[in-house]
């Protein structure tokens, strides 16, 4: 039987996590103060905010819409194994039965606007897609993920809505820029507006 994309969204988001777990898992200690892809964050500072969405997505979809959920959170002295509990969580938390039927409040996103559970979920797959990219290239490791996961990766970022709100505050995605060709994920990062070909800057 031919699986809808729409009912196959939690097993896709998983993979998604779990591949940013297997990535997060080759990080040490010396490597936390990296920079990364996001020009605001230190790899320790994407660490914590994968951490953080992962806590609000999973409260989201219990139905709680408290802002509280969202607030960044401390890594702690184990920031390794805190993102392993936070993804863990989150998985959890989408395997429930019947989560598809619900509707997920989202403060973070249009004053918290109620979305049906496949967009909403639709929105932590494609996230974490970037994120494994994130954390690979700050590594100078490559994301592993599947070419029909990506397909559909590539559906959703097509979906994002661009214009103005990409350059808004706090925006989730800034512009598309161009892609020169090459992979999949490539092409699903350019158009989230993340540079395909980013490397870490020389030491100085």
């Amino acid at each position: 039987m031919t699986i809808n994309h729409g009912d196959a969204i939690v097993a896709l988001d998983a993979q998604a996590v779990r591949e940013s777990v297997r990535l997060v898992g080759k990080i040490t200690a010396a490597d936390l103060d990296r920079p990364t892809p996001c020009a605001d964050w230190t790899l320790h500072g994407l660490l914590a905010h994968m951490t953080t969405q992962h806590y609000g997505f999973a409260a989201a979809a219990a139905g709680d819409g408290d802002p509280a959920r969202w607030r960044p959170r401390r890594l702690g002295p184990a920031p390794v194994a805190a993102y392993r509990e936070a993804a863990d969580h989150v998985l959890a938390a989408f395997a429930v039965d019947g989560v598809l039927d619900r509707e997920f409040p989202l403060p973070e996103f249009k004053n918290g606007q109620k979305f049906p559970a496949r967009q909403a979920i639709s929105f932590h797959f494609v996230d974490y897609v970037v994120h494994s990219w994130d954390v690979a290239k700050a590594l100078g490791l490559e994301a592993e993920l599947d070419p029909a996961l990506l397909r559909v990766a590539l559906g959703v970022a097509e979906a994002v809505p661009g214009g103005a709100a990409r350059t808004d505050p706090g925006a989730a995605f800034a512009p598309s820029v161009a892609w020169p060709g090459g992979s999949s994920l490539d092409q699903v990062v350019a158009l989230l507006g993340r540079s395909p070909g980013w490397r870490p800057p020389a030491p100085v």
